[in-house]
């Protein structure tokens, strides 16, 4: 008789090491549900900083004030982000003039999102309507800009859900994640086929 593997929630390790550092990364969170959103959001920022090296000069943060509004920041980011990396550009191509990649802080287009959010189930159809609109609204950005654009909305049915998934261990691992699913992401445009 075999023995049966146990099950383990969450995602496996990526297969390679991962390196931020060449990387420009933007999160944007809400502002709704505060408290809990800025530990997920301090636990992002650290694991991107420290596990994946991610230069904390390239890194750039914007907040809404609810999940709703996660969707269009992020494509606003990104198209402001595009438009800004046109104007710097050198040459005709759009690489970037040599004084300015001289310096540690990249310019240029983001390489990926992070949207943070927390939404709370109250006593009406609200919470459904926003969690749709939020993971649909999220999903195409992502797939309207090639640009990856990690869900990092945590939706819960009460408080003390919320509490459990945005400040434990649990919660932690979600925000590691994040980070890591926005490096891998940010990293593949890179990859040689």
């Amino acid at each position: 008789m075999s023995e049966a593997k146990t099950f383990e929630k969450g995602v496996a390790a990526p297969k390679t090491q991962l390196n931020g550092s060449g990387l420009r990364i933007a999160i944007v969170h809400t502002r709704w549900n505060y408290a809990l959103v800025d530990q997920l959001y301090n636990k992002v920022y650290e694991a991107l900083v420290k596990k994946y090296n991610v230069l904390p000069e390239n890194i750039t943060t914007d907040t809404v004030s609810g999940a709703y509004e996660l969707p269009m920041a992020a494509k606003q980011l990104i198209e402001l982000s595009q438009s800004q990396a046109s104007e710097t550009a050198g040459d005709l191509l759009g690489s970037p003039s040599v004084e300015k990649s001289e310096k540690k802080k990249k310019t240029g287009a983001f390489d990926a999102i992070i949207c943070i959010g927390l939404v709370i189930k109250g006593g009406t159809a609200h919470f459904e309507y926003i969690c749709d609109a939020v993971t649909h609204g999220i999903m195409r950005v992502q797939l309207d800009t090639g640009v990856p654009v990690m869900f990092g909305v945590l939706t819960c049915y009460n408080e003390q859900q919320a509490i459990a998934r945005a400040s434990t261990d649990e919660g932690f691992e979600h925000a590691q994640e994040w980070a890591a699913a926005a490096v891998e992401a940010g990293l593949r445009k890179f990859r040689k086929l």
